[in-house]
């Protein structure tokens, strides 16, 4: 069977994830911090409201 064609980025990422096993759990760690928050419905509704139509040239001054 022939043998398919890896690149050396994906070889590199595979052994690495094999010499450090926990990335994969630290990388959705940092995600949660980062990313996944919680949405104050409240909130989301204030800032639809809020919201103002944009003019449609933005460049032009009245």
């Amino acid at each position: 069977m022939a043998k398919t064609y890896k690149s050396e980025i994906t070889e590199f990422i595979q052994e690495f994830k094999q010499a450090h096993p926990d990335t994969d759990s630290k990388q959705r760690e940092g995600r949660a911090r980062l990313w996944d928050k919680p949405i104050d419905a409240e909130i989301q509704e204030g800032y639809r409201a809020a919201k103002l139509p944009q003019p449609p040239y933005v460049y032009y001054s009245e």
